[in-house]
């Protein structure tokens, strides 16, 4: 028997819908907290929130197309809870003097209500109570909002600044766990310190955190870690565990060392104790994958093996993947103030768009790509269509109903 079902037009446009699953947070509590309404009597913290997801939803370019875009929406507005459109110098104004500190503790308190949701049941085998990724993403500005980082082009090229996004997930989940915003120049290594971690889990990242002070400290912590050994790392080999030799075309094991690195102790503030050097004992895996690519890895943990390290290693990918989404699938090329704080807010607003977009697509139990969901949700944003319909359906075709009015079209799906 052929399974069909309808998609229901209902009372709400998606992006209320969408707006809906904010409500697990009690917004009116974040904004007391934050006295984030004081001083606006018109574009209150609500509208600024709306207004935003909106444009970052909508992939629109500018403050101006986003209040265009309202205005268009007409008697629709008031389903999200909105009188009017607002003037694109209120919300210019708005954006560049509220403090993004809501948005920000927005976001956080958002992925602690839907952290239980999004895990799911994978293991990897491992004995580890959690598998934690760490990465960063740079957002390129110009100088004149950040200070420049990099060389001094040639020419009358411009120095560009920019900002940093650290995000630390969960090997299981696809949303920041803990996401710190930085000026660009900020060494990756600082936001190893920001990090509360429980002893017994694994945190993977790549070479540019490579922190041996702090390695030292999560080794104390029983704090595990899979990193990558830099090419100008000096260390003297302890003992050869497992030597091999590399064969085309097969993955394998070729080096399994202890090995011993120095460092220089710190204080809290990062400044160097003694000039008398630690030294801190480690793991080193060499390792070739199936497609002939050599790797050097550096773990604190001896008690799993080789090909799990190199395992691990293969998992930050997923963090990767999660700035691709970010970057590809949202506006972060265009911004809708001109500083800091603007820029900040955009990308709070971003990153709680993303995870919202997270929760859908588990919630329509889709196949769809996360390319797909954020474009089907872009183009019917302020459509009467039942969202997770929209999204669980393989087949569309519109039919005449005729139990209604001659010509009217209703969505049907096989």
């Amino acid at each position: 028997m052929s399974k069909n079902s309808e998609i229901k037009f209902v009372g709400q446009p998606i992006l209320k819908q969408i707006l809906d699953l904010i409500n697990v947070v009690n917004i009116g509590a974040l904004i007391q907290k934050h006295n984030s309404d004081r001083y606006y009597k018109a574009f209150k913290t609500r509208t600024q929130l709306i207004t935003l997801l909106f444009g970052v939803f909508s992939r629109c370019d500018s403050m101006g197309e986003i209040c265009e875009g309202l205005r268009a929406m007409g008697g629709k507005l008031n389903h999200l809870g909105m009188e009017k459109a607002p003037a694109k110098s209120t919300a210019s104004d708005g954006l560049r003097n509220r403090d993004n500190a809501f948005f920000e503790d927005l976001y956080f308190r958002l992925v602690k209500q839907y952290q239980s949701f999004l895990s799911d049941s994978r293991t990897f085998g491992l004995t580890f109570k959690e598998v934690l990724l760490i990465d960063s993403t740079t957002i390129r500005l110009f100088s004149d909002i950040l200070k420049g980082v990099g060389r001094n082009p040639k020419g009358d090229g411009k120095k560009k600044g920019g900002l940093k996004v650290h995000m630390l997930i969960d090997a299981i989940q696809s949303v920041g766990r803990f996401v710190k915003i930085t000026a660009a120049k900020v060494h990756d290594k600082n936001f190893l310190k920001s990090l509360e971690l429980i002893s017994h889990s694994m945190i993977v990242f790549d070479k540019a955190y490579n922190y041996y002070h702090q390695f030292a400290l999560w080794t104390k912590q029983k704090v595990y870690f899979v990193t990558r050994i830099k090419k100008n790392a000096v260390y003297t080999v302890i003992k050869t565990h497992t030597k091999g030799y590399r064969k085309k075309g097969m993955a394998k094991v070729l080096v399994d060392q202890t090995i011993e690195l120095e460092y220089f102790p710190e204080d809290k503030m990062g400044k160097r104790q003694t000039k008398k050097k630690k030294k801190i004992r480690l793991r080193k895996v060499a390792y070739q994958d199936e497609k002939n690519r050599y790797f050097e890895f550096l773990t604190n943990n001896f008690d799993i093996s080789a090909e799990e390290v190199a395992f691990l290693y293969k998992k930050r990918w997923g963090i990767e993947l999660l700035f691709k989404k970010m970057k590809q699938n949202f506006q972060l090329h265009y911004f809708y103030g001109e500083n800091e704080n603007a820029i900040r807010t955009q990308i709070w607003c971003t990153l709680i768009a993303q995870l919202l977009m997270t929760v859908i697509q588990k919630m329509a139990d889709t196949k769809k790509a996360f390319s797909i969901v954020a474009t089907l949700v872009r183009i019917h944003l302020i459509s009467m269509l039942d969202m997770v319909e929209l999204l669980r359906s393989s087949t569309r075709k519109y039919k005449n109903v005729t139990s209604g009015p001659p010509g009217q079209l209703q969505l049907n799906l096989v």
